[in-house]
């Protein structure tokens, strides 16, 4: 079954409406090249928007696209949740990481340097791991 490109993009985003009134697209890899090519047509509400649709990373199992579940796992990091709220009120938009099925603890550490960064940097770099996620899926 082929993935959409909501289900990329967990959501109808304003990244995945732009994406869609693009298409249709030849191949996957044409669709994620237009994903890479908008990003920079977003406005910071809209980044905001994209980046607030993907799930917590440790968030509670029962609230997870099947995909998310899939790709995070189940192992559940008290100090993630408490990073992540960090994270939020620091930046004003969720942390995104492209977990590729990485330990949660793995992941930590990579929130922790990421709180050292600029809320520029930190947008750029969550909307990229969105992009890295989607293609992942639509490879799947």
């Amino acid at each position: 079954m082929m993935t959409t490109i909501e289900e990329a993009l967990e959501g109808s985003t304003p990244l995945a409406a732009k994406v869609r009134a693009g298409g249709p697209y030849g191949s996957p890899a044409a669709l994620v090249d237009q994903m890479r090519a908008l990003l920079p047509t977003l406005s910071d509400e809209e980044k905001v928007a994209t980046l607030n649709a993907h799930p917590r990373i440790g968030e509670d199992r029962r609230r997870l696209s099947s995909l998310s579940l899939e790709e995070q796992g189940t192992e559940v990091l008290p100090e993630l949740g408490r990073l992540n709220v960090e994270y939020e009120r620091r930046f004003g938009f969720r942390f995104v990481v492209f977990v590729n099925r990485r330990p949660k603890s793995e992941i930590v550490e990579v929130l922790r340097q990421r709180l050292r960064r600029s809320r520029h940097e930190e947008m750029d770099e969550g909307l990229r791991a969105i992009v890295d996620i989607a293609a992942d899926r639509l490879k799947a």
